[in-house]
């Protein structure tokens, strides 16, 4: 697997253009909520990025493409990770 799937900065990277595009939207709204419970933004996006990382470590698994419905259930699921526990 390589290594650079999980490097925390490119997977910021990543995140804060997914949140500039709005694209996908579920991840701005995702940013929404976690900050409308209370959490900070930069918390908030390292939970995003923890999101984005068990989607390609998914895809990495199942040697396919990136899945959107996958990823969105990962970004519904936060603050929890239930895909650690797989």
């Amino acid at each position: 697997m390589s290594e650079d799937i999980f490097d925390e900065a490119q997977l910021r990277e990543i995140i804060t253009n997914q949140l500039a595009d709005h694209n996908p939207a579920h991840v701005t709204a995702t940013l929404l909520r976690l900050t409308m419970k209370g959490m900070d933004k930069e918390e908030a996006i390292d939970y995003l990025s923890c999101a984005l990382a068990a989607e390609l470590m998914a895809m990495e698994a199942d040697q396919g493409p990136f899945n959107l419905t996958r990823y969105q259930s990962y970004l519904d699921s936060l603050p929890q990770m239930p895909w650690a526990e797989e």
